[in-house]
């Protein structure tokens, strides 16, 4: 398969050869490969804030390697600005911007010979693998780190607990948060962004060990240049992501994400980027394959350690060595060393931060698919964050329509110990763009209750909390049936969530239900909303279906 340059007719490209030049590059540099460097670098974002420096590293070892990078940006959002207020409403949006915005630049340009992808947090990880995914010229992906952080969770947890009581200020807030947050780079606990790193990790499209290597560090910035040397040896070997990205390496990538408890947005981004391949991964694969893959990893929020720790203790390579007999070894990789031998290589330097395989923390993975008449398509849960005496529940619902009304119940406290407190009209379509409800999850902390939506959650979040119901309110789903006072019924070990009423009741329910929310909605959310498809089906707009 040819590059892109070389299938520009001739004279177009001695044209495009002169516009290139005016840049003030030397007519000789047109013979090597020209790398694009995709950059979401800004100076909003404390995961993207290094990325300048990581391109110049990356652009190093391209140029010593004999290739010519040409970077460009992308946008690139912090789901943490959008917590609790509208901007979240535009944090999985992004995913498709993003996305479409690369294709359009590179198949718009039509000069690249290869793509070096440098990601941080959240969305931008998946929407890169879609994008290398459909453009399908050889690709590497490269990242800032984790944050170096200073101090535990507790000290961040602690404070934003003294400040919603008023027993410290906002100054006092920000200063005792920089001990945990000391410093750019991604955040240092296992939310989607870390998540999503590891699974570009383990899909192969990362150099094995490098997703979790801290920011600012001499191995970091080391990485990063040999990312830039290893494209131009993917280009020779014409090593594409659709080489790569097989369904046993998504296979692969769910056996690890269960592994290490990671966030249940992985179960949005890994189908999505699946199916720009043709490739099938569905909710069922995932909920199979935890059932099999022991949860081994006690990272924030599934426990007290950072991914920091992780990476000392080995990373994912040792995370993948201790799974290592139920991984599929017929898969490539960006680096060139066969995945056995990573595995090999691999050491657990530390088991009590990855637990051996036969003393796991718990079994099974640390995700459970649940389903029941309330969610007919499933319900995702992060079983390794659930107290084991929340595993099973039963109460009344207490319904509200959106996450401001949820809110405002529980500051109010009008809510009850024992209550399942549904908030609906929060997924894909009903959101729109499925909010994230971490700000609502913090609040809800040494409460007895449940929370069902069909809105999504951070990956930082903990306690019983059921989201990704599907099918959504918006869409006629039961969750939209659901009245005050019902009982919900949710076992996690038996993978069940149900609603007790009878069919007959549901049926005349729904035969009257109108929707009970009304939007006030952008141009972007109105045409998003009518485009976007399932949360099972990776949440994609309408011509991915």
């Amino acid at each position: 398969m040819k590059n892109l340059f070389e299938e520009i007719p001739k004279y177009t490209r001695a044209i495009l050869k002169a516009h290139l030049a005016s840049m003030g590059y030397e007519y000789t540099d047109f013979d090597k490969p020209i790398i694009g460097i995709v950059n979401s670098w800004n100076e909003v974002c404390p995961g993207h804030y290094p990325l300048r420096e990581i391109a110049n590293k990356v652009k190093n070892g391209v140029m010593k390697n004999g290739g010519l990078p040409l970077e460009f940006n992308t946008i690139a959002l912090c789901d943490a600005f959008g917590q609790g207020n509208k901007g979240m409403h535009y944090m999985l949006p992004s995913r498709e911007i993003i996305a479409d915005s690369i294709e359009v630049m590179v198949k718009g340009e039509m000069i690249f010979s290869g793509l070096v992808f440098i990601t941080a947090c959240d969305k931008i990880t998946p929407a890169m693998l879609m994008a290398a995914s459909r453009i399908n010229l050889p690709s590497i992906f490269v990242t800032s780190g984790p944050m170096n952080h200073l101090d535990s969770v507790t000290t961040k947890d602690t404070a934003r607990s003294l400040f919603r009581d008023k027993k410290i200020s906002e100054v006092e807030l920000v200063d005792e948060s920089l001990a945990f947050y000391s410093g750019p780079g991604v955040c240092p606990f296992l939310g989607t962004a870390n998540t999503m790193l590891a699974m570009a990790e383990t899909l192969g499209m990362m150099l094995p060990g490098t997703s979790f290597l801290p920011s600012g560090t001499a191995l970091r910035f080391r990485a990063s240049q040999l990312a830039g040397k290893q494209i131009l040896q993917l280009i020779k070997e014409n090593l594409r992501p659709s080489d790569i990205l097989t369904r046993e390496a998504f296979l692969n990538a769910v056996k690890v994400l269960m592994a290490i408890g990671g966030s249940l947005n992985a179960l949005l981004h890994l189908p999505a980027v699946a199916r720009e391949l043709k490739v099938c991964l569905t909710w069922d694969d995932f909920d199979i394959v935890s059932q099999s893959i022991p949860f081994l990893t006690p990272i924030t929020p599934n426990g007290p350690y950072s991914v920091k720790d992780l990476q000392m203790a080995g990373g994912i390579p040792a995370v993948m060595k201790e799974i290592s007999e139920m991984l599929d070894y017929n898969v490539k990789n960006v680096s060139g060393i066969s995945l056995r031998e990573i595995v090999f290589n691999a050491k657990n330097q530390n088991q009590e931060i990855i637990h051996n395989i036969y003393s796991p923390i718990s079994e099974d993975g640390g995700i459970a698919i649940l389903k029941g008449n309330l969610a007919e398509v499933g319900a995702i849960v992060k079983k390794s964050a659930v107290p084991k005496n929340l595993l099973t529940f039963k109460g009344p619902a207490k319904v509200f329509n959106s996450e401001e009304e949820c809110t405002d119940a529980i500051i109010s406290r009008t809510i009850s110990d024992g209550d399942v407190l549904v908030v609906r009209y929060e997924g894909p379509k009903g959101g729109p763009g499925m909010p994230e409800m971490h700000r609502l999850t913090e609040l809800i902390k040494g409460l007895n209750v449940a929370i069902v939506t069909d809105g999504r959650f951070s990956g930082a979040t903990g306690g019983l909390s059921i989201g990704y119901v599907t099918p959504e309110a918006y869409e006629g789903g039961n969750i939209a049936l659901v009245c005050d006072g019902d009982i919900i019924e949710i076992d996690i070990p038996k993978r069940y969530i149900n609603l007790v009423v009878d069919d007959t009741t549901l049926n005349k329910r729904r035969k009257s239900h109108q929707c009970q929310r009304n939007l006030i909605l952008s141009k972007f959310l109105t045409n998003y909303q009518s485009q976007v498809g399932s949360a099972a089906q990776g949440a994609c707009t309408y011509y991915f279906k």
